[in-house]
């Protein structure tokens, strides 16, 4: 699909959206897009967004792998997208998230023959790398894309970030936002920058805030910042992502400026069975990317899949 493609701002005909309890009965919005003929399906895909992602935001990419045979299975996080409740307080937690996530690949897995893989963004990668060391999900192959292991922290020192979160949430800030942005982060923004050098792409998520206004969160808090170092740095350990015994590629750029390049080529070293590739100025949002850098991922993403869920 070209920079262009209308099919961008419209469900896909036939995708199923439902709703799925997670362990605490939350109700987590849900869309699974299946193959008419059930027994000509290449397998099973879950996509996995990141943080302030929602199930539309990677439609285009839906269609690609629906266009190869995958049954396609998307949902929204607890306090994102659709799977809001009037009382979002907690929704955030990476424990929580963590559990949804592993609740949801056993119900989804059970229910499909495979083989089963998985593709995670940003903070989906970070959870579903942890659900992968804390449950051991049966997959076939992960796709970790610009997975968010850790943040970047730049300019602040990567050795002090972590303890200046700490001490903004002890100090009572853990809600405060870290940085302001503007209400729209309109097309040639610093936002946009840093997600995508794809402007039509990058409008494509204004847009469906349009839409559903709801689905734009603003800016991560001080607290959310300290999760994220905690859970890495109780995870992300040598021995941990030494255990992992699933094919994981790893997609990442050094132009990021949201997660750290650094970490992932880190757990690259240390999974068994890893592979990486990083693209030498692509924004974080790869998948989301014009078409040099998105084709060119996405053809490795089918090939690395075609090799390991067979």
């Amino acid at each position: 699909m070209a920079d262009s493609d209308d099919s961008r701002r419209v469900h896909p005909p036939g995708a199923v959206f439902s709703t799925f309890a997670a362990p605490d009965g939350w109700p987590l919005r849900r869309m699974d897009w299946l193959q008419p003929a059930p027994e000509a399906a290449r397998g099973d895909l879950l996509f996995v967004g990141g943080r302030g992602d929602f199930i539309e935001k990677y439609l285009e990419i839906y269609h690609w792998w629906h266009e190869r045979g995958w049954n396609v299975t998307a949902f929204d996080w607890r306090g994102q997208g659709l799977s809001r409740r009037p009382d979002d307080a907690g929704s955030a937690d990476f424990a929580l998230r963590t559990g949804d996530l592993i609740a949801l690949l056993a119900n989804w897995r059970a229910a499909r023959p495979g083989p089963h893989v998985a593709v995670a963004h940003s903070l989906g990668g970070h959870l579903l790398l942890r659900a992968m060391i804390e449950a051991r999900p049966a997959l076939d192959a992960a796709v970790l894309v610009a997975p968010m292991l850790l943040v970047n922290s730049a300019p602040v020192p990567a050795w002090l970030a972590p303890a200046l979160a700490a001490a903004a949430t002890r100090g009572g800030r853990g809600e405060r936002r870290v940085w302001k942005t503007p209400a729209a982060a309109p097309v040639g923004s610093q936002r946009q920058r840093f997600l995508t050098r794809s402007v039509d792409r990058y409008a494509d998520e204004l847009w469906w805030w349009g839409q559903h206004p709801e689905f734009n969160i603003g800016t991560p808090s001080w607290g959310w910042i300290d999760q994220s170092y905690r859970s890495a740095r109780a995870t992300f350990t040598p021995a941990r992502l030494g255990a992992v015994e699933t094919p994981v590629l790893l997609l990442a750029t050094d132009a990021d400026r949201l997660v750290s390049t650094a970490a992932i080529r880190r757990a690259a070293r240390l999974l068994p069975h890893a592979t990486l590739h990083v693209y030498p100025d692509a924004a974080h949002e790869i998948l989301r990317e014009p078409d040099d850098v998105r084709l060119d991922a996405l053809a490795r993403i089918d090939a690395f899949l075609d090799e390991h869920a067979r």
